[in-house]
């Protein structure tokens, strides 16, 4: 797990300075050692998080004769057989890192035979001096983050945006057309970032650079056929291959850890690993607390249990870190437990197992038609979804149109098609969680510069297309998996623990899970029991009942107590007041919906959070840019001093 930096650009000289800033930007992702590669032309940069072959694996690393050299970001578990397989073949090898193993296979198979063997997470980026070409990739689900800039016959990529930005001639330019979708979503879900002129590289993908020009090309995404095993043989096959999968992302030279909350999700891969150590946290608000539960099952299995407790005050104060490391505002609430608890982990152990996926590929959001428990309820809403498609859909249409009864919601979202209403998690249909934007309310609260038709549904359009023919919780999980999965989920999930030097696995988004999920039937995934159901079946034989089928939580987070506190409130009006906040939002609109959210019930603060985080962000990029860079670009104290001590693990 490091950081990955990598550009081409014959115009720029002094290639080992403009590299060595790219990788100080990001040195909290390596802070171990660091190694860079020029040409006339290219130059590749590294920071390393030392994970596998301690001593021997630092970066670039080179094939035999110094043609080719690669920079890697992630990890390649079944890269052993892989590297017996390329030595049988007639490689050398100088380390026992799964890196090499890389470089030898684009050599062996070229980049689509070596991305069709492996398994793992990863972005990487390869010069092949031969072919005078750059060569990368980015993994099946974008669990590494991977951003290019392709403008004007240079190109540029790496694993965080703050990279980019101290790059020779680079503008930071505010990418306007990505506000609103952010205000809808709590994330940005544009291909273009935030930054102008910066974008994600999409997942699955790999690229070929050359004189100037970029070509792409998909290797994998998620296809969907259901098998014809039975539900019992289903539930063993999930069983099995968890247990070979973490297995496998066990391997490393350092200790492994895993995140423990009260749910299924990580609860079952924890009991598989059993690790030594486990790590959980809560808020100094008893309402939400997820680690007494963790606990319990700590204790059951002789776990070492390690917990804290989320401060308000610490969490308010250390926000804007957590959003500098995010490079773009993400108002998902969960970051701030996040933070805390890979901050603690850190302490302990450099890589640590999740549970991140398992919801989008087992279907474990009720937003896929689990919106009531009424059994009678679910028993006619079984029975409409049998009619013929035009039937169904048209049945869903006036029930729309109906006065709001008991189940209306159940049965409208489980009739009608989901490219019609279909808005991911910006909409969760629960009182206690309310909405974000819509487009209307978005638009009023902007600028008329900022604003634009954009809607959450609208973007998910063309996803739609490629999945109209499957039923509605396979689109669902489609989308999904290619929009909050993507750029909410995993994307907090790699920020916040590289900005602690951990490793984060995930063995749910793994390949092989992946794939064994996809076939699964649906009905075995969603009925009338539960959702995620045959996920919850298959950790009962492993956990105790009361775990397997515990209700998704997701890492709650106070926000709606601390809005409506005097000090909180005072501090997040005085950013909505600030000069610079008038050029994007309607500023009275937003000071007065913050005032009606304190006042009243609370049920505006999704849409507060949303624009302080942006607000936040903004200041610390577009406002106080160089007082931050002084400021948060650094190694975690915590990591820094394990250092200076000889006792980094």
């Amino acid at each position: 797990m490091c950081g990955i930096v990598a550009f081409y650009n014959p115009e720029i000289n002094d290639k080992q300075t403009a590299i060595g800033k790219m990788m100080a930007a990001m040195m909290h992702r390596g802070p171990d050692s660091d190694g860079f590669y020029t040409n006339e032309k290219a130059a590749l940069g590294f920071r390393r998080l030392s994970i596998i072959d301690l001593r021997g694996g630092s970066q670039p690393i080179f094939n035999e004769d110094k043609t080719k050299a690669i920079v890697f970001n992630g990890e390649i578990y079944n890269f052993k057989p892989l590297r017996k397989e390329l030595i049988d073949a007639g490689h050398t090898f100088t380390t026992k890192a799964d890196t090499e193993v890389l470089l030898h296979g684009y050599e062996e198979w070229g980049m689509d035979g070596l991305l069709k063997r492996i398994r793992g997470m990863f972005a990487f980026v390869i010069w092949d001096d031969d072919k005078q070409t750059m060569y990368g990739a980015r993994d099946f689900f974008g669990i590494k983050p991977l951003y290019y800039s392709n403008e004007n016959g240079h190109l540029t990529v790496g694993s965080e945006i703050k990279s980019f930005l101290t790059l020779p001639g680079f503008k930071r330019r505010l990418n306007v057309e990505a506000v609103k979708p952010y205000l809808m979503n709590q994330y940005n879900d544009l291909d273009e970032t935030f930054f102008k002129g910066i974008y994600r590289f999409p997942a699955g993908h790999w690229f070929e650079y050359k004189d100037g020009k970029m070509t792409t090309h998909q290797y994998w995404d998620a296809e969907y056929k259901a098998n014809t095993l039975s539900f019992e043989e289903t539930i063993n096959k999930i069983n099995e291959d968890l247990e070979e999968t973490v297995k496998l992302y066990h391997n490393a030279d350092v200790p492994v850890g895993a995140f423990l909350s009260e749910g299924v999700d990580s609860s079952y891969i924890t009991t598989i690993l059993d690790p030594d150590d486990v790590f959980s946290i809560s808020f100094d608000d008893a309402t939400y607390d997820e680690a007494s539960k963790a606990k319990d099952l700590a204790d059951i299995k002789g776990w070492k249990f390690y917990s804290d407790k989320v401060k308000a005050d610490e969490a308010m104060r250390d926000f804007p870190e957590m959003q500098y490391h995010m490079d773009e505002p993400d108002a998902n609430p969960s970051i701030i437990p996040l933070w805390y608890l890979c901050k603690m982990a850190r302490k302990h152990v450099t890589v640590a197992l999740s549970g991140e996926g398992a919801d989008e590929l087992f279907a474990g959001y009720v937003n896929y038609g689990m919106h009531t428990h009424n059994s009678v309820i679910k028993a006619f809403t079984s029975q409409c979804k049998k009619l013929p498609k035009n039937k169904r859909v048209k049945l869903a249409h006036r029930i729309k149109k109906m006065p709001n009864f008991p189940g209306k919601v159940h049965l409208y979202t489980n009739l009608a098609e989901p490219s019609e209403f279909y808005v991911g998690q910006s909409v969760i249909y629960d009182m206690d969680y309310p909405t974000i934007f819509t487009s209307e309310d978005a638009n009023s609260v902007l600028r008329p510069s900022y604003r634009n038709k954009l809607t959450v549904n609208g973007i998910y359009q063309k996803d739609f297309k490629k999945v109209k023919d499957l039923d509605n919780v396979r689109q669902m999980q489609y989308i999904d998996l290619h929009h909050f999965m993507l750029n909410d989920i995993e994307q907090k999930a790699d920020k916040i623990s590289m900005a602690h030097s951990l490793e984060l696995r995930v063995p749910y988004l793994d390949k092989k899970i992946a794939e064994r999920a996809n076939s699964i039937p649906t009905d075995y995934l969603v009925n009338k029991h539960d959702t995620k159901y045959a996920l919850r079946k298959a950790a009962e034989k492993v956990l105790p009942a009361e775990w397997a089928k515990r209700p998704k939580l997701g890492f709650p987070t106070p926000i709606k107590a601390w809005l409506q506190e005097p000090r909180f409130y005072k501090q997040v009006r005085e950013l909505f007041s600030e000069d610079f906040v008038s050029d994007i939002f309607e500023q009275e609109k937003i000071l007065q919906l913050l005032d009606e959210n304190y006042k009243g019930d609370g049920s505006h603060r999704r849409q507060i959070w949303a624009i302080y985080t942006f607000l936040v962000w903004y200041k610390l990029f577009f406002v106080d840019y160089e007082a931050t860079v002084a400021k948060y670009q650094r190694v975690q104290p915590e990591v820094a001093s394990l250092i200076e001590q000889g006792k980094l693990v």
